[in-house]
């Protein structure tokens, strides 16, 4: 599988990385039958979050590693916090949580849960309206001190947030993880569309692409099948026949599935992008890493960016 460099580093990792959030539906069985069939194919990183299934996610991802053929050094394994859950109120989310203590105790539990030692990267989930700089960065070096993490990173952040969080820590921010795909290219959208003064135009993210280029963070792009605001899967979906059709031909072309196509489709925009794929079923995670080794042609890639319903100036 095509490799790509994470943020400033010399680590290269898998172009597609394997997200757990619905593991938590998985028994043992099944979940270490999706390790296995992820490893097998090429992808050696994992993303979690402590919020997944409640925690439930990283449970079962520890005990079908722990039951597996594979061995920790296997994945690189990444988790996320910040996100706090209310138990009482049936996990609603009731705030974010940046303090030093919380992040501390947050990546203890996802250690534990995980069955593992250490986490290769923590990510702070979405920005916390309190954060604190400063706070964040002890944390971090007690973390990194202990040995439980070795580098850290952002999900959701802008690049005035990224910013802010850098001046306050020790560490290079490594990671960004961001929702994009065919049907979700508002981060590059305004781009397009500079000097224009239609809706497109609009930059609701600060060029959070480009500055994740200049900076060299490495952006991880979730949800890369889904519409909206995970509003639901594009693929196959009837609401979408244009971009269907446009996939499906690219895909008797390439000999692949559509999911491959949406897969390269991310992958063909220059801005070191990795796949978050989250699917748990074998058969469409060897159907989606085909997209790591397929190349589009710029206009394979504009003719599925026109088909998603955009448009260009």
């Amino acid at each position: 599988m095509k490799q790509i460099k994470i943020g400033n580093t010399s680590f290269s990792s898998s172009a597609l990385a394997l997200g757990i959030m619905r593991m938590n539906k998985l028994n043992i069985a099944s979940a270490v039958k999706t390790l296995e069939t992820a490893h097998d194919v090429g992808i050696n990183y994992i993303d979690s979050a402590d919020v997944y299934g409640h925690g439930k996610s990283e449970t079962v991802f520890g005990n079908a590693l722990k039951n597996s053929s594979l061995k920790r050094e296997d994945f690189y394994i990444q988790s996320k916090t910040g996100i706090y859950e209310e138990p009482t109120l049936n996990y609603k989310t009731t705030r974010y949580d940046f303090s030093k203590n919380y992040i501390i105790k947050a990546v203890d539990g996802i250690l534990s849960r995980m069955q593992i030692d250490y986490l290769d990267s923590l990510l702070l989930h979405r920005p916390d309206a309190l954060m604190d700089p400063a706070e964040v960065g002890a944390a971090f070096d007690e973390l990194q001190q202990d040995g439980k993490v070795r580098h850290f990173g952002v999900s959701n952040f802008n690049p005035r947030q990224v910013d802010l969080l850098q001046a306050g820590i020790s560490q290079k921010l490594l990671i960004n993880q961001l929702q994009f795909s065919i049907m979700h290219t508002g981060p590059i959208d305004f781009n397009i569309h500079t000097n224009m003064t239609d809706n497109r135009s609009i930059d609701h993210d600060r060029g959070i692409f480009d500055y994740s280029r200049l900076h060299q963070m490495t952006i991880q792009a979730w949800s890369p099948f889904q519409y909206g605001q995970i509003e639901g899967n594009f693929i196959g979906n009837p609401k979408f026949p244009q971009v269907n059709d446009t996939l499906e031909k690219l895909a008797k072309l390439k000999g692949c599935s559509k999911n491959a196509i949406a897969a390269a489709w991310i992958l063909r925009y220059p801005a070191n992008i990795q796949v978050i794929i989250g699917t748990m079923t074998p058969e469409h995670i060897i159907d989606s890493a085909k997209g790591a080794d397929i190349e589009l042609s710029a206009q394979e890639w504009y003719d599925l960016y026109l088909a998603a319903g955009n448009d260009l100036p």
